[in-house]
């Protein structure tokens, strides 16, 4: 059986459609924690030197990456897409001979799963962030969920995936994912 240990030089972070117009679709007190959690998930890949890139779905409808996010991922350039799911050949040639992608974004049930999916369908392992993923309502995103295992992804909270990134404490690494998860 192969290891299901993530590996800091496999890994790239996926954040799929975390756009302002669909967040403002969403329940508020799950928006936030999402948020919190998925600015979690980019701080702690920048300090292990993971590299997250960044989709939009169709921009001049749902508008950019919420303004939260943008502040935790600082410098980026977006990748613009029609297509439902992130696994489009432009993405697929930025992830490059990377094959762990951790998926963070919205919504659960629609585009994180065709991504998960397409992901899992092109070889490479999925592992979603359970914790910074949604849907417009929780029965959506608990089907989104399930779809997305059944699918072959690998479902892991944004700290279970830092730390298995990590692997060991005592670190410089390991002081900022401590600090990006509290």
């Amino acid at each position: 059986m192969p290891s299901i240990r993530l590996k800091p030089e496999q890994a790239v972070l996926l954040v799929v459609d975390i756009q302002e117009r669909l967040c403002a679709a969403m329940e508020r007190d799950a928006l936030d924690r999402m948020l919190a959690r998925t600015g979690a998930a980019v701080e702690g890949a920048r300090a292990l030197g993971v590299p997250v890139v960044v989709t939009e779905q169709y921009p001049q409808g749902l508008g950019r990456t919420h303004s939260l996010l943008k502040l935790k991922l600082g410098e980026f350039k977006p990748l613009e897409k029609l297509d439902f799911s992130a696994a489009t050949p432009d993405v697929l040639a930025v992830l490059g001979d990377r094959k762990q992608v951790l998926i963070a974004g919205m919504e659960t049930h629609i585009c994180v799963f065709q991504t998960a999916r397409d992901l899992a369908d092109s070889g490479r392992e999925p592992c979603l962030l359970a914790d910074a993923v949604l849907s417009r309502n929780e029965e959506d995103r608990r089907i989104g969920l399930e779809l997305c295992r059944d699918a072959g992804a690998r479902i892991l909270t944004v700290e279970s995936a830092l730390f298995d990134l990590l692997g060991r404490a005592g670190t410089p690494e390991f002081k900022k994912v401590s600090a990006a998860v509290r």
